[in-house]
Formats: structure tokens, sequence, C-alpha cells
């Protein structure tokens, strides 16, 4: 910053103290949002768990079990469910995700759901046919729309239009570490065990366990998304407080460089001065 006056480093110091305050708020905003997406992560899998349960009982306990949710068929074509966020400052949490889905995706006949504005934005600019947008904003996403989304796609999976649902998420590890991941969820993947086979089990099914299962797996399906969505909303949380605590202590670091600069600028201009008077007065 050789040659900049003292009044543009000022400006500039307070315009990072701005910028720190900025950074500091966000923070604080993302580490209170994660806590209650933490919450509703945890929240969410007994009800999974229980469905889990009633769908293995009842394949494991009926003879010549089959379903058409079960049905490997040649794939001509994949529905692909893309959880992204609504805005960005969040690290690598968007670009990650995206770059996942779309090397997935790529040589193959697709249709994309895709939750959150930047997930939309991105399909939208490579082309790529959008089933439905009505998810676009991930923030207005609720249990009830997971449940509704997931029997458009066993709809849409049973009609034919398409022969494998995918969905591309980021599970949350840690505060530090989010991963990007692909679940499959059609055709619904069931490998019987011997250990799980009870005999005895008394429960009755109407009007048949068949029919039974047929109906439970769109509410399977609707609580796989919505704990996908819960593991993406804690991930984008997690990333974003991260992403802001480092850019905090980045401003910290260039306003104490700034004050530095400012304070050896003043210096050699109160010296200057002195040289100066002091010049003046032998004359």
């Amino acid at each position: 910053m050789a040659g900049v006056s003292m009044k543009d480093i000022k400006l500039r110091i307070k315009s990072m103290e701005s910028t720190k305050q900025i950074t500091k708020a966000m923070e604080m905003v993302a580490a209170s949002k994660l806590r209650r997406a933490q919450e509703r992560v945890a929240s969410s899998r007994p009800y999974f768990e229980i469905l889990y349960d009633t769908l293995n009982t009842i394949a494991n306990n009926t003879e010549d079990f089959s379903s058409p949710y079960l049905e490997k068929r040649e794939v001509k074509k994949i529905c692909y469910v893309v959880i992204g966020g609504d805005r960005g400052l969040a690290g690598g949490y968007n670009s990650n995700v995206f770059k996942l889905a779309y090397s997935r995706m790529e040589g193959q006949n697709v249709c994309v759901v895709p939750i959150g504005k930047k997930c939309l934005e991105f399909f939208r600019a490579r082309k790529l046919e959008i089933l439905t947008d009505i998810y676009a904003v991930a923030s207005d996403v609720h249990v009830g729309d997971c449940f509704t989304m997931a029997k458009m796609l066993s709809k849409g999976f049973l009609e034919g239009e398409f022969d494998a649902v995918c969905v591309v998420y980021t599970n949350f590890v840690s505060m530090l570490s989010q991963s990007p991941a692909v679940l499959d969820l059609l055709p619904l993947a069931y490998h019987p065990r011997p250990g799980d086979t009870n005999s005895g089990c008394l429960t009755l099914y109407e009007p048949d366990s068949l029919s039974v299962f047929d109906a439970i797996i769109p509410e399977y399906l609707g609580g796989l998304v919505y704990g996908a969505l819960c593991e993406s909303v804690t991930s984008e949380q997690g990333a974003r407080r991260t992403a802001m605590d480092a850019a905090t202590k980045n401003a910290e670091e260039m306003i104490s460089s700034l004050s530095l600069r400012y304070n050896r600028a003043r210096q050699g201009a109160i010296t200057q001065e002195i040289t100066e008077i002091v010049a003046g007065a032998e004359q």
C-alpha cells in the first residue's frame, strides 16, 4: 500500500470493521440455526426407524414376497432429487453437492427435482429437465412437502416415467466436515436376512401384507427425503458458521495489518513535520 494516504487507510479500516460485524452476526445466526437443525435431525430418526422395521417385518414374514417397488428393470431414465441451499456464503457446501450430482448425471437420461434456489439455478443453466420447481426455496420445504414429493416420485416410478430415483444431499459429519452423498431410493434395495425372520409374529395386516407394504413405501421414502433434507440444512449451517468464522478472523488480521500501516504512516508524517520545523529554525 505504498503511496496510500492515511485517510485512505483509515477508510479501509472502517470498511473492514463493518465487514467484521456482518460476518460475526452471520456466524452467530448460523450457530443458532445449527442447534435447531441438529435437534430436528435427532427427532426425525425414530419415525424412519419404525417404518424401516415395519417393512422388514412384512418382507420377512410373507411367503413369495414381491412388490413393484422392488422390481429392477432396465434403467432408461433416472430422477435425481438434489438438495442445495438458497444462499451462498457457506464455503463449498453448494459447489460440492452440485459437482457430485452433475458427475453422476453425465451420459445419463435424467430429470431433476431441485430443492433450493442455488440448485434450481445450477440445473437450469445446464438445461437439464426439471421435473418440478415447486421446491425451489429450501427454507420453505417442510415434512409435509417431503411426503408429497415422495408420493409423486413413487407414482412416476410405478408408471414408468423413470426407472430409478436417487437423492443427492450433504451428510453432516461434524462442524468442520460435511460430505456430499448419494442415496438410492427406488427401486428399493431389500436384502432379507435369515436372522430377521420372526415366525412368531402375530401382526395381522388389512387388507393384506403386500398392500400395506406398498402403501408404506411412499411414507418411507418421504422419511428418507426429509432425513436427507435435515442433514443438508444442518450441513449448510455448519459450513456457513465455519466460513463466517474464517472470514471474521481474516477481517481481524487485515484490520491489525492496516492499523500497523496507519500508525507507521502517522509516525512518519509526524517525524517529517518535526524535521521541517527543526530545519526551518536552523535557518
